[in-house]
């Protein structure tokens, strides 16, 4: 009998200690992945920085989930196992996308999606998210200046002397996108987004206004286990940037906080960036039914802005600012906060909402050679979005209902610049812009291949300008715009051809109202008249995707009506009008190929894509003055543009990217007599990055622009006094060493 006990207690002692401990990596590099969400019956919980999970039990199912891996499930019994994740870079049909709000594999998806992955940022220097977008199919981002920048999807930048326009973009689900349609993108840190996606075309069935299309980019999704981490990066041109990072873990859910600090001088004179971020978030799961997540963002950025030369002043000196800049301290000093509260609740298995509410305020502080700019603005809005999986006549149907608004209120103050002061008020306004829509969108599997999609939007927005102060003895008082109710829609057909490849066809309506800044110019002008732009895009693509091996082939055709484009008086205002019509043709093609995966020896893998972007676009009937420029090259924009990309890691740690981007020559000016000559650049970065019990370290080096090229990635268009160019840096080297340990 005793012993019978002693054999109890013994058997009960191993069953009470049982454990199974896993470590997961990726089935490319080897490396073990931090952060990956591992679920066992009801527990979640996330792998340290050695990519170690543990869970007590025996004979336990597992499902693991990390953003740009393969979602697996296993069963394992008590003992210490490696779990190797597979990569979805390199497999359509595992890669998820959130676009028009129908979480589906890419290749189901009827619509032009690129992701943009941890991993894609990683390849470059990190202090700028231009040269992780620049190497997708359709996706540009232009730099005037730092921190100065312009977003081009498909073209989409004719209109955008400077700042984001034409382009809806959302932060962790939060309208990032300001009710006028301009976007500081600026305020934004690499280290605030680990992810984005990238909608290209026409988009209003479901994001509203921009014909461009739609950026939505995401921190961490949520948060678990103890972490502090610290990285520095220096280079060129005075560049310095510190991060510091805090993640802790309470009870299923956890929080969130990094501070990051980034300086450079500039390669210009007057070309200096100060820019401070700090964010904090949290999320935290209610019960099975609900989740919370939080956002605080604060960001204080302040950068000078050199300003636009001629050609012989390029040629005397590329470095040089703009006469004028210096003496009138020409730059943007802003401080924004941002908060956000995000609820989702699940009605059941198959019903949902997910619903997220924000605030945020700016103050905003712009002297210019020409004037003095002063602007406190306050906003605030919501998204909401229901989602039911169901059926109908025996088909599996999906139906998204949703809507979302936005209002801003600015107070706004135009003073002369006297040496960089503001001096006297020239105009001074109460501004409010408003817009808002509702969605519709339907899914139904017609058969188990076929998916249609019908979506559809109706919207609402304007503004009101109520001019307190003016000067010159213009009309004061309340002018308003208020645009007609535009409904947009979506139709689109996904046939997958088999477990790996498919073709899409669809077409999508949208339009893009004028913001405040084009409708209220520098000088004090109120254009009233300014007509939205609208917009047909039709579009076929195919996809293919297998586990080695990627490729996408995309055609379109955008008819956009009520072009608004650029001109620039004598006194360099730059101020706006429709044009017509122009016709946008255009290419995408882009392939990934694992020449070596996961291999054995000194070379783990070899990863090797191109990515081809051709534009021919027109303006199809546009008149100006005496001026007939119908047939024309759109303004600023390539109509080639060639990316590759060369990336290598060995067992040891040691790994190294190549970029070659090719740019064809792009037309300056709406009459094409002016072009800026196409451009080669080449950019490397090369590294050390290794786990030593619960410490990470990597070190790297890099270098831009390597072949020295001289060139202008952001120019101003239709420019008065042919002052097109912004000079980009030559070479440029920089280095930085990341560190992260678990507790």
């Amino acid at each position: 009998m005793k012993k019978a006990i002693l054999l109890f207690f013994f058997l009960f002692s191993l069953s009470a200690n049982a454990q199974i401990q896993l470590k997961i990596t990726d089935q490319i590099s080897g490396l073990p992945l931090e952060n990956v969400r591992v679920k066992a019956n009801k527990t979640i919980q996330r792998t340290n920085a050695s990519g170690i999970v543990a869970f007590p039990g025996d004979n336990l199912k597992f499902s693991f989930a990390l953003e740009g891996y393969e979602s697996m499930e296993k069963t394992f019994s008590a003992g210490e196992f490696e779990m190797q994740l597979i990569p979805t870079t390199l497999n359509l049909s595992a890669v998820t996308v959130t676009a028009f709000e129908s979480e589906r594999p890419l290749l189901e998806q009827s619509a032009a999606v690129v992701t943009v992955s941890e991993l894609d940022f990683s390849r470059f220097n990190e202090i700028s998210p231009v040269n992780a977008f620049n190497q997708k199919a359709g996706v540009r981002i232009e730099e005037r200046a730092p921190a100065s920048y312009r977003v081009s999807i498909r073209g989409s930048s004719l209109r955008s002397p400077f700042g984001v326009r034409n382009v809806k973009v959302y932060w962790n689900e939060v309208p990032f996108t300001a009710p006028d349609g301009t976007t500081a993108l600026n305020l934004l840190d690499l280290s605030n987004i680990k992810s984005a996606e990238v909608v290209k075309g026409p988009s209003g069935s479901t994001y509203g206004a921009g014909n461009g299309g739609a950026i939505s980019f995401f921190s961490r999704p949520d948060v678990a286990g103890n972490r502090i981490s610290t990285e520095y990066l220096a280079g060129d041109f005075g560049l310095s940037r510190f991060r510091l990072g805090l993640s802790q873990q309470v009870g299923e859910g956890g929080v969130e906080a990094s501070f990051v600090s980034q300086k450079s001088d500039g390669y210009r004179e007057h070309s200096a960036v100060d820019r401070e971020v700090f964010q904090l978030g949290s999320f935290f799961p209610i019960s099975e039914k609900q989740e919370i997540r939080t956002q605080l963002l604060i960001s204080d950025l302040d950068y000078q802005i050199p300003g636009a030369l001629n050609a012989d002043q390029v040629a005397a000196d590329p470095t040089q600012a703009r006469p004028g800049s210096v003496n009138q301290n020409s730059s943007i000093s802003q401080q924004a906060v941002l908060l956000s509260l995000g609820h989702l609740y699940r009605f059941s298995e198959k019903t949902n909402n997910n619903t997220t509410l924000y605030l945020n305020t700016n103050d905003f502080e712009n002297p210019f050679i020409l004037d003095y700019k002063k602007e406190l603005g306050f906003g605030y809005g919501l998204r909401t979005k229901f989602t039911h999986d169901g059926e109908i006549a025996g088909k599996t149907l999906r139906l998204i209902a949703g809507g979302e608004y936005q209002n801003g209120l600015t107070d706004a103050q135009n003073f002369g610049n006297r040496n960089g002061v503001a001096d006297t008020v020239r105009f001074a306004d109460k501004l409010r812009a408003y817009q808002g829509f509702l969605f519709q969108q339907a899914e139904v599997n017609f058969t188990d291949k076929l998916l249609f999609t019908l979506g559809l939007s109706e919207n609402f927005s304007g503004y009101e300008i109520d001019r307190q102060i003016d000067a010159s003895g213009g009309r004061t008082g309340v002018q308003s715009r208020k645009f007609d109710p535009i409904v947009v829609p979506r139709v689109a057909l996904n046939y997958r051809m088999n477990g790996f490849s498919s073709v899409y066809g669809s077409i999508s309506s949208g339009f893009s109202p004028p913001t405040i800044d084009e409708v209220r110019t520098n000088e004090g002008s109120l254009n009233l008249d300014l007509e939205a732009e609208r917009g047909v895009n039709y579009e076929v693509g195919y996809r293919l995707g297998k586990e080695k091996f990627n490729f996408e082939l995309i055609g379109y055709f955008l008819k956009l009506n009520e072009t608004i484009t650029t001109f620039t008086n004598e006194n360099g205002v730059v101020l706006f009008r429709n044009a017509g019509s122009t016709d946008q043709k255009g290419i995408e093609a882009s392939f990934d190929y694992a020449i070596l995966r996961n291999a054995d020896g000194f070379f783990k893998d070899f990863l090797v894509g191109t990515a081809y972007t051709g534009q021919f676009f027109k303006f199809d009937n546009y008149a100006k003055q005496d001026n007939d420029f119908s047939g024309n090259d759109l303004t600023g924009v390539p109509p080639h543009n060639l990316v590759s990309r060369i990336d290598l890691r060995t067992s040891v740690g040691f790994y190294a990217n190549l970029t070659h981007q090719f740019t064809d020559k792009i037309p300056l000016n709406d009459a094409n007599t002016v072009f800026q000559d196409s451009y080669n650049l080449v950019n490397l970065r090369f590294g050390f990055v290794r786990t030593f019990g619960g410490l990470d370290l990597e070190v790297f080096v890099g270098v831009d622009n390597l072949l020295d090229e001289s060139y202008s990635l952001g120019n101003d268009l239709n420019a008065f006094a042919g002052r097109f160019y912004q000079p980009a840096p030559t070479r440029n080297w920089y280095g930085g060493v990341k560190l992260g340990l678990n507790y």
